[in-house]
């Protein structure tokens, strides 16, 4: 199966957003690679801090609620 990994990062950043708690940060329990390309495209602070949970940034949040309304979204 060739996996488009665009749909996989949006499906990704969509659940973070989400997930996210009254502070922005949200637990990075999902795929390191989706979690690396996200940060390297400006949405996400760095996964890799020895904390539990990432940052969404302006970009990221704005992205991820576009993509939670796309995916997630009834009607």
């Amino acid at each position: 199966m060739d996996i488009d990994m665009d749909k996989i990062d949006e499906a990704v950043l969509a659940l973070l957003w989400l997930n996210r708690d009254a502070t922005g940060t949200a637990w990075k329990g999902f795929d390191w690679q989706a979690m690396d390309r996200l940060h390297e495209r400006g949405l996400i602070s760095n996964p890799k801090r020895k904390t539990k949970s990432i940052e969404l940034t302006d970009e990221g949040l704005a992205q991820g609620e576009r993509h939670s309304r796309t995916l997630f979204a009834r009607g």
